[in-house]
């Protein structure tokens, strides 16, 4: 048990490993012009991924906003319109889980990069709650 509490400890620790990116590194990346159909982006590339696509709820929640996530041990570079998106979707049994907080990095009309959401792992779970976070729209459950 101490091996697997020391493995999340870890893990933790390098995720939160990071200094805060310069004016520099903000300014030397091109976000392209703010997305218009953004909610429609959105809801294409949550079509195939939601297991009740037609009834799934989803809140856009705060963006899109220019974002800019360094990178670190445990993610990879990532900038863009950044949107924050809240979902509660319906499980294999037809039951509503709960809210989950999910940000989708947009440049040139498409989506370049997401944190969050049922595909992804714990980590990238918290780069969506931070990402929404720094958009506007911490994630607290109901």
């Amino acid at each position: 048990m101490w091996l697997a509490f020391s493995g999340v400890l870890a893990v933790a620790a390098l995720g939160g490993c990071k200094t805060p990116p310069t004016q520099e590194e903000m300014k030397g990346v091109n976000y392209g012009p703010r997305p218009e159909n953004h909610e429609q982006l959105v809801r294409d590339y949550l079509k195939v991924r939601l297991t009740d696509p037609v009834n799934a709820i989803i809140e856009f929640r705060a963006g899109p906003k220019q974002l800019f996530q360094q990178q670190t041990s445990l993610r990879d570079l990532r900038w863009g319109w950044g949107v924050c998106v809240w979902i509660n979707d319906k499980n294999t049994r037809g039951a509503y889980d709960g809210f989950y907080p999910m940000v989708f990095f947009i440049r040139e009309g498409k989506i370049v990069a997401v944190n969050g959401g049922e595909q992804d792992n714990i980590i990238g779970a918290r780069y969506a709650r931070a990402g929404c976070n720094e958009l506007g729209a911490p994630f607290t459950t109901r």
